[in-house]
């Protein structure tokens, strides 16, 4: 069903982030979501675990050079499955930006620091396969949203986990944060206190700790007002922190959204409420 044919689209916008804390709300989001602009391939393995697969976005005209960008998605690292996430996916690759949506394995089954070993192994895939998608290895992001904003800064930040698969943070163009929590000691979440082994957490963790003059350039998001994550603390100090180091950093606050908005808002129906489409695509292009 596509629900662009049933319901006026304002009536639609005004549905879609009342209903984004229930479990429907992510059918009902994918459900506006184009078909036509993207080709999809499901499914492939990156690692020998169910949960370590990926699908791929293309843009659906060939793009010459085109950016590939590795989205990892929030949900305090556990819970998340990689098909709700099909309307980021759609958003980019309609941008001529090939996309991987990863899956990584969640606690309580594993804890820190397997989540994001999992995600160097997908940005591994990426960086091998990218030529036959259709993109350049040269151009390869890194992106998340919340709890998968953080496993994108670790990866680009904390040079440990990609020396671990045979790359270095400096093969990345760039990294994207929305609504990342960089800086969360000590933790007060139970499922993020379950994630991280709560109290012998090590500072570490921390990807505010590893920021240096040595990180990729970033772009930041985060809603002005965020109840799950603090924007300052995180976002802004992030920024500024790289920025001291003389590295490029691009980062804006939005007033009209919330944590779980902010992604959202990369859905069609939802772009009237931030530009976070625009500043990612902007980004992605500025950056050689």
């Amino acid at each position: 069903m596509n629900l662009h044919s049933k319901l006026p689209r304002r009536s639609l916008f005004a549905m879609i982030p009342a209903l984004l804390s229930a479990c429907s709300a992510v059918d009902l989001l994918n459900a506006t979501v184009p078909s036509d602009t993207y080709r999809r391939t499901e499914g492939l393995a990156y690692g020998p675990d169910a949960r370590q697969k990926i699908d791929i976005y293309q843009p659906k005209s060939a793009v010459l050079s085109a950016p590939l960008v590795v989205f990892f998605y929030g949900g305090s690292w556990s819970m998340g499955e990689r098909a709700d996430y099909r309307f980021v996916g759609e958003a980019l690759a309609s941008k001529g930006i090939v996309t991987v949506v990863a899956d990584y394995r969640l606690s309580p089954q594993v804890r820190y620091p397997v989540f994001v070993q999992d995600s160097a192994l997908a940005l591994r895939w990426a960086f091998d396969h990218a030529q036959e998608y259709g993109a350049d290895p040269a151009r390869v992001f890194v992106m998340g949203h919340s709890a998968g904003a953080y496993n994108a800064a670790m990866l680009a930040l904390d040079p440990r986990w990609l020396e671990g698969v045979g790359l270095k943070p400096s093969r990345l163009a760039g990294w994207i944060g929305l609504a990342g929590p960089y800086d969360f000691l000590p933790i007060g979440d139970k499922l993020t206190q379950v994630a991280f082994n709560w109290p012998d957490t090590p500072a570490d963790s921390q990807p505010l700790a590893h920021a240096s003059k040595a990180s990729p350039p970033a772009l930041l998001l985060a809603p002005t007002s965020d109840k799950v994550v603090n924007s300052q603390r995180s976002t802004v100090a992030m920024a500024q922190k790289l920025t001291r180091s003389g590295v490029r950093v691009e980062y804006e606050l939005f007033d009209n959204v919330s944590h779980v908005t902010l992604v959202a808002a990369m859905a069609s129906v939802l772009r009237g409420r931030a530009p976070v489409l625009e500043r990612v695509t902007g980004f992605i292009n500025a950056t050689r």
